[in-house]
């Protein structure tokens, strides 16, 4: 049974009228104290609930009654219905423990796909408690081919990404660069009712401010003074399919506030036509940012933010699971044989052992780029640690703050003390003397290794 709390009675006979044609039993109630004492009665599985219960419409009592049915009841979802005036009211709802917010005047279709989502996410599911499934087992219920790995924290998110896809949850993949965000998003697709429909990517980090609406929503001819022909926008592009929204924490204030109204709406306008149109569509995004700490620095909407990450997922970085390196090597190795015709290609177990240690600042992305250049720059069959060490390249490093020491891994003993002994010559103005005694070496210890480090000294200077 779903439960709608709201004062207005047209608005409890249409939201019963939509729910009721699409299979649900409902109970509406119009005050606070209705509602619960239906939840008291029998617990629902899901609630809509409206914000304002008083001539005031500060929402304090919507927050109010949504924090006692949460007492009475945690584990039912509870829906907020709010008019766009509210909504930062309905960002507190979240964080309040709602599970989503919905706006007036509401589109039914978008409204319908809202609590099936959510009723699914909600499902009491046994799989949940189920015992870890095997690798094996994971492909047998999803289709994850273009994944590699068999490390415990991926297998887990593996499975969460399966049950979710199931759902139209919005879904938002954050990890590193080079994790593999892209291709999580695909699987998600992949494993979706929509998978027969469009999978349209978008790397919001390449659109500028002044070319966002253009390329989103699309162009009618004459539009502006570039625009000689029509133009399908990404979300046309992607209508009944899924949209992926890369690099979302690089989308400025203005662009932001754009799509939030498409992603709340679900309608849109193209440019140069009034029209509004209706989007049936699923949105993951993805960042390699922190969008929490975004937002605290106003630099990313909140009410996005809370729109955009109702399934979070964090893909874990290559060195948090190194087992999982040798199997990516022999994945990619395999690809290679067949696109450089070298079919007796492998890599050798001691060039297997030395990758595993690997600094991979770059992750997946880093690991396939060295396996090709090794391939492509040595001429031999089985490759060694040598084939890989000689094209291993280190990422450049962002150099340590004052009082900071260097990121472990980043640099050598060597290198630190070279480091140190530069600084220490350019503070002292070149005199051996007391960079000598300010590192605490005697004079020819001091001579033995600016020789080593190949650093230039006057020993005129002392």
């Amino acid at each position: 049974m779903i439960l709608i709390v709201d004062d207005d009675l047209a608005i409890r006979t249409s939201l019963g009228l939509l729910l009721k044609q699409a299979g649900y039993a409902t109970q509406a109630v119009a005050t606070p104290e209705a509602a619960l004492d239906a939840v008291r009665l029998a617990t629902p599985q899901l609630v809509l609930m409206d914000m304002n219960y008083s001539l005031e419409t500060s929402g304090q009592d919507g927050l109010q009654l949504l924090a006692q049915v949460k007492q009475l009841a945690p584990p039912v979802p509870v829906i907020l219905i709010t008019g766009w005036g509210s909504i930062t009211l309905a960002v507190e709802g979240i964080k309040a423990g709602a599970a989503e917010f919905v706006t007036k005047p509401w589109n039914n279709d978008a409204l319908l796909q809202t609590i099936r989502t959510i009723l699914a996410l909600h499902e009491p599911a046994a799989a949940a408690e189920a015992p870890r499934l095997s690798r094996r087992d994971l492909d047998r219920h999803y289709s994850f081919r273009d994944i590699v790995g068999e490390d415990a924290q991926l297998l887990h998110l593996l499975r969460s990404v399966g049950q979710v896809a199931a759902t139209d949850a919005s879904v938002l993949i954050e990890g590193e660069s080079g994790t593999g965000k892209e291709l999580i998003a695909e699987a998600v697709h992949q494993n979706s009712h929509r998978r027969q429909q469009p999978f349209v990517k978008v790397n919001l980090g390449g659109i500028s401010s002044s070319l966002f609406e253009s390329e989103m929503f699309g162009h009618r001819r004459g539009a502006f003074t570039d625009a000689k022909a029509d133009r399908v926008g990404r979300f046309e592009l992607a209508n009944k399919g899924t949209i992926f929204l890369d690099e979302i924490g690089e989308l400025d204030l203005s662009s932001q506030v754009k799509l939030l109204r498409v992603l709340q709406d679900r309608t849109y306008e193209v440019l140069g036509d009034s029209r509004a149109r209706s989007l049936d569509i699923r949105v993951i995004c993805a960042t390699n940012r922190n969008l929490a700490e975004l937002v605290q620095e106003g630099r990313f909407r909140e009410d996005l933010f809370y729109r955009i990450n109702l399934i979070t997922v964090r893909l874990p970085a290559l060195r948090e699971r190194p087992d999982d390196i040798p199997l990516l090597v022999q994945h990619f190795v395999h690809h290679l044989r067949t696109t450089y015709h070298r079919p007796a290609l492998k890599v050798g177990t001691r060039a297997l052992h030395w990758l595993r240690e690997l600094p991979l600042a770059g992750n997946i992305r880093e690991l396939k780029n060295l396996v090709e250049r090794a391939v492509l720059v040595s001429g031999k069959d089985e490759l060694g640690p040598e084939d890989f060490q000689a094209q291993f390249q280190k990422a450049p490093t962002r150099p340590a703050a004052p009082g900071e020491l260097p990121a472990v891994g980043s640099m050598t003993l060597d290198e630190l003390e070279a480091q140190m002994i530069r600084k220490s010559m350019d503070f002292y103005a070149g005199n051996v003397s007391r960079v000598a005694k300010a590192l605490g070496l005697s004079r020819g210890a001091l001579y033995r290794r600016l020789e080593k480090y190949a650093i230039p000294f006057d020993a005129e200077k002392g």
